[in-house]
């Protein structure tokens, strides 16, 4: 929709909106109004809110903002609503934060991320200004073909090619939302004595990795968006982005895309496509990197990453359909060989 067609809507004024964000954005955006057009979802716990806004003779049709309030939240879906889970997403949004204003940009087209707009707070309330993937990237799915699981792998090996050996300043020092020293409530209520046991000793093989990268953190499905033809990718939501190995995003994403026979199926084969567009990205970045050590480092890692992801899922939510017999039979190859 063009801004010429923008400037013909009536734009009526929203009262529910902050005054001084609506500000901002009008000022940010060159903008003579805005109005909310969209609610696109709620954030994890009842933090707020992701809305699409259209705007008036601006150089955006609209705009994507996630709108986040800070207060203690009571709407945890699992009953974790403890002050230790609220600081890990107050922080979480203020690293999101910081990703999009020093980190996005290094992204490239091979690795495609909304471009950062602007963010703005107020007391308890943050809001973080992107630019709209809909009209390059309009479908969101929840189940892919082989060949769309292969394009967000290559998003995945893009990513992690960009930022090998980077330090993750102002991100989450060890990246993923289930790392184990921020899970110390799951932990404890874990069952499975040995994994527990040994759960330092696999968060130490993870972290203590030569080659590190910074990881997306939360690469499911659901935060991956396809271009009509399903050949482009592109990835949003960075609250848990941090250092790590590569393997971390891999393995959960296929847990979120795949049954436990597909993953057994296709395993070798996707392993396989990823570490080929690794290798492309790092050569095409030029960086100088004994690709072949990397790759026998993060195959290693791999089953292991598997399993430090059921670690938390068997505190979290014990009867998760995740927790199945292709990730216990990873479970008990890796327990046996620490």
């Amino acid at each position: 929709m063009s801004a010429v067609h923008l400037s013909k809507l009536h734009f009526n004024t929203d009262k529910s909106m902050n005054i001084n964000f609506k500000k901002y954005l009008l000022e940010i955006t060159n903008s003579s109004d805005c109005k909310e057009i969209e609610f696109i979802q709620s954030l994890w716990s009842g933090y707020g809110k992701i809305s699409r806004y259209q705007l008036l003779n601006s150089v955006y049709d609209t705009v994507v903002i996630k709108n986040i309030s800070l207060n203690l939240s009571k709407e945890h879906p699992r009953g974790w609503n403890t002050n230790l889970s609220h600081n890990r997403k107050m922080k979480s949004y203020k690293i999101e934060t910081n990703w999009y204003k020093n980190w996005n940009s290094k992204c490239s087209n091979k690795c495609k991320v909304p471009n950062y707009i602007g963010s703005f707070s107020e007391e308890n309330n943050q809001w973080i200004i992107l630019e709209d993937l809909n009209t390059r990237f309009p479908l969101r799915k929840h189940q892919l073909d082989f060949s769309e699981i292969k394009v967000c792998l290559k998003w995945l090996a893009n990513f992690h090619a960009t930022f090998l050996t980077r330090k993750p300043e102002g991100l989450w020092e060890i990246g993923t939302y289930w790392h184990l020293d921020t899970r110390p409530d799951e932990w404890k209520k874990m069952k499975h004595k040995e994994l527990k046991s040994k759960a330092y000793i696999i968060d130490e093989c993870l972290n203590s990795c030569k080659y590190q990268t910074i990881v997306h953190g939360d690469a499911k499905l659901a935060n991956f968006c396809f271009s009509e033809k399903g050949t482009e990718v592109a990835a949003v939501d960075f609250q848990y982005v941090g250092g790590g190995c590569g393997m971390k995003d891999v393995t959960y994403f296929l847990g979120s895309c795949l049954s436990a026979s597909e993953i057994e199926k296709l395993e070798t084969i996707l392993l396989d496509y990823y570490f080929l567009e690794l290798e492309k990205a790092i050569h095409f970045l030029g960086f100088n990197i004994d690709v072949q050590e990397l790759e026998e480092e993060w195959r290693e890692m791999y089953p292991i990453a598997t399993i430090d992801f059921v670690r938390f899922l068997l505190g979290w939510m014990p009867s998760s359909q995740k927790i199945n017999n292709y990730n216990l039979k990873q479970m008990n190859l890796v327990l046996s060989s620490l």
